[in-house]
């Protein structure tokens, strides 16, 4: 795994720039909640290292560095840059290579798996954010000064993301974890369909960038997608 380019000044994309680019030739890639990613099948070990190879050599040559996985059947590219505060957005420069990471798969003929494509942050009720933001950094990343924009982001990527989401002091005991499971669009409905239909409970569905389920025992859980958001 490699880390997410870092530029002093990124040209931040915006979510329907980035959702205009992938409906107009990015079909592979699917927005999550900061990169691009796409995920693609493969047939063994071997074809999906020499196709990572391959992108690691383009990557290079356009001085990016992407995060890459490699695992029993899939092959998987994610796309980001960091700014100077840390912040995490994508740019143009990260579009650009996703165009030539799918020409690539093509080439390999390496067939593009959009649904399976998933990304967890964990988002946790607070009061006050700062004293809470520094323990969680330390806990997860081994330091404190890993919040970036309210937010835990691990430098290395080795957990999910915390953010925290204000709440008034109140006594526990009290859900104040929920996990934010962010999917491909088109994954979405059938992924809540199947919650609900194995006991859980739908809370509320704000539009199609976010649905709240609730398990039987009533643990909250929201189903994210790039859908609607700016």
């Amino acid at each position: 795994m490699t880390k997410p380019n870092k530029l002093d000044e990124p040209e931040k994309l915006g979510t329907p720039e980035i959702l205009a680019a992938i409906a107009d030739g990015l079909g592979d890639w699917r927005r999550m909640a900061q990169p691009v990613v796409a995920r693609y099948r493969v047939p063994g070990i071997e074809q999906g290292a020499a196709f990572l190879t391959a992108v690691a050599e383009a990557a290079r040559a356009a001085g990016r560095e992407p995060e890459i996985r490699l695992g029993a059947g899939f092959a998987e590219v994610t796309l980001c840059t960091v700014g100077a505060d840390g912040g995490r957005w994508v740019t143009p420069a990260d579009l650009d290579l996703a165009r030539t990471v799918s020409d690539l798969a093509a080439a390999h003929a390496l067939p593009a798996t959009p649904g399976d494509i998933t990304q967890l942050e964990l988002g946790l009720d607070a009061t006050d954010f700062d004293r809470v933001g520094a323990f969680w950094s330390a806990l997860l990343t081994g330091s404190p000064d890993h919040v970036v924009h309210g937010d835990v982001m691990d430098p290395a990527q080795r957990v999910p993301n915390v953010w925290f989401q204000r709440t008034d002091a109140h006594e526990t005991p009290r859900q104040r974890w929920h996990p934010d499971l962010w999917l491909a669009p088109e994954e979405a409905e059938p992924r809540i369909r199947a919650a609900l239909a194995a006991g859980g409970e739908l809370v509320v569905r704000y539009d199609a960038s976010c649905t709240v389920l609730a398990d039987p025992e009533g643990n909250r859980v929201c189903v994210c997608t790039a859908e609607g958001r700016e």
